[in-house]
């Protein structure tokens, strides 16, 4: 991440999520990017940890079209934190690097931490932190979607 502070220290306490370096440089780049990126990256709700529509805590379920243009990444809700799924369609990609933190190309990459688009010469590059590693992918535009759910584990 160039932005977004996944060590942050505040105080005594070290590992703080911060994405306020990110937030604070956000409008200057916001009219360099894709409408729809654009869009998800500045929604109010993308980065308050209170928020249902806080990507935090969101795990990778699918990805679907890996290789070709068009691509969909496909995260599922938190019961606790979330009441919908997040469906995100990439257009245009011309990018995508899946790193596993532990090197293992089959294991998940975990919930995620947080994300961070940027202006690219393609388009957009979307990183997505997650604990188990991150996902890249650099793509003419995105549409971000926040689907119905189920939560069992709520009342």
């Amino acid at each position: 991440m160039q932005y977004v502070d996944l060590d942050a220290r505040v105080g005594d306490l070290s590992g703080v999520l911060d994405p306020a370096r990110y937030l604070s440089h956000l409008p200057s780049i916001s009219g360099r990017l894709p409408p729809g990126a654009r869009a998800f990256a500045t929604d109010t709700d993308h980065y308050d940890f209170r928020s249902r529509r806080c990507v935090k805590d969101l795990t990778l379920r699918a990805v679907r079209g890996a290789g070709g243009a068009e691509m969909e990444v496909e995260f599922q809700h938190n019961c606790w934190k979330h009441d919908r799924d997040l469906l995100i369609r990439y257009t245009g990609v011309s990018g995508l690097v899946a790193d596993p933190a532990d090197g293992d190309r089959g294991a998940g990459l975990g919930p995620v931490i947080l994300d961070e688009i940027l202006p690219h010469g393609d388009g957009c590059s979307h990183e997505i932190a997650c604990w188990d590693g991150t996902l890249t992918i650099v793509c003419r535009d995105l549409r971000a979607t926040w689907t119905e759910t189920t939560c069992s584990g709520k009342s």
